[in-house]
């Protein structure tokens, strides 16, 4: 597991952001930001669970998405978002994760 960025929530238009539309959400690339921040906008109509809307995640880079998620609730099963494909994870304190699978190049 290896750390990928810090996702932070903002109702701010922000500069450079791209739409996701499975989750309805406008992210910034964290690769663009000196301390490895993604910004996220959620249209009001997201469907995404309220912990991924209202709370931050940390992001990590996996080999496996689904070794790497045993023993967490569920979000947001696995989706494609183009460079890689990603799921969101909640720990048993209450943790936003979101784990991503690079696809290679």
């Amino acid at each position: 597991m290896e750390y990928d960025h810090i996702g932070l929530i903002t109702n701010e238009v922000k500069p450079g952001e791209s739409f996701v539309e499975a989750t309805k959400v406008w992210v910034t690339d964290a690769k663009e930001h000196p301390f490895r921040a993604e910004w996220l906008r959620f249209e009001p109509d997201s469907s995404a669970p309220e912990p991924i809307k209202t709370q931050p995640h940390v992001a990590f880079r996996v080999d496996s998405i689904e070794q790497a998620s045993k023993g967490l609730k569920v979000l947001l099963e696995p989706f494609d978002v183009g460079f890689a494909t990603v799921a969101f994870y909640q720990t048993p304190d209450g943790a936003v994760i979101e784990f991503m699978k690079y696809k290679s190049a």
